[in-house]
């Protein structure tokens, strides 16, 4: 069963986001597809299932190292970017993705990578007990989206200088917790993305954080066509263009390796 690992949101190898594609050729259960998701020991794993799939869609798939989760972006530009290449779909093609959220398709312009996704625009919360004091933040505006926690700080120098209680930041109960500012040019904000409570302490770089993100910023600087910095270490840039309630996420993929499932 071939599995390569694709770096997401990046021009470069080694840099945004890495994720495991496997292309399923056979049935499996998702224990199967669990262990396989830990063992690769990276923030998610795709599965691509090439055996069938109504009306052309593939149905799709993505775990952490600890659970399956409803929406990735970095693995599904990851997959499409390794269909493309090993030539289970005709380069350049549209591809149609059947998954816990939806129908997700991806699309190529301008050698960019282009992802059709879910909005899920953040709306005024309460930050729960712990979460600051886990991020080492005195003070900050949250918000909740359907997966995460939202919080606007001051700068882009606040956002780049977190080092959060990742113990404690397990204990926050929520998907994902996402950190983000006004950016300097050329990005229009800069963000983080921790996840510790299904296995990934800090994400790269996060599409899904992203469908938060772009209604977020669209609202607050006026425009629908945006840029994204995500300033972990490897870091990474997303491109986003609200559509009413969905979400199109641009960025490219490398292929770092390719192997077989024994």
């Amino acid at each position: 069963m071939r599995l390569l690992q694709v770096d997401a949101f990046t021009d470069r190898p080694f840099g945004g986001n890495p994720a495991a594609v496997c292309l399923l050729d056979r049935e499996v259960d998702e224990h199967w597809m669990q262990a396989v998701a830990a063992e690769m020991n990276l923030s998610e794993t795709a599965f691509v299932d090439l055996r069938s799939g109504a009306e052309g869609e593939l149905p799709l798939r993505w775990f952490t190292p600890l659970a399956e989760v409803a929406l990735c972006g970095h693995a599904t530009l990851a997959s499409a970017h390794a269909l493309w290449q090993e030539g289970v779909c005709p380069a350049g093609t549209r591809i149609r993705f059947a998954t816990r959220s939806g129908v997700l398709t991806a699309s190529e312009e301008d050698g960019e990578i282009q992802l059709d996704f879910p909005a899920t625009p953040p709306s005024p919360a309460d930050p729960p007990e712990g979460l600051l004091e886990a991020l080492g933040v005195r003070d900050a505006k949250a918000w909740r989206s359907r997966f995460d926690y939202l919080l606007e700080l001051g700068s882009e120098r606040e956002v780049r200088a977190l080092e959060p209680d990742f113990r404690r930041l397990g204990e926050v109960d929520t998907r994902g917790v996402i950190v983000t500012a006004t950016a300097a040019p050329p990005y229009d904000y800069v963000s983080r993305f921790f996840a510790v409570a299904v296995g990934v302490d800090e994400d790269p770089v996060t599409g899904s954080a992203h469908c938060a993100l772009s209604p977020f910023w669209s609202e607050r600087l006026g425009r629908d066509d945006l840029v994204g910095f995500q300033a972990s270490h490897r870091g990474g840039v997303v491109r986003t263009r609200l559509r009413g309630d969905r979400v199109v996420l641009g960025g490219r993929a490398v292929t770092v390796l390719r192997g077989e499932l024994a």
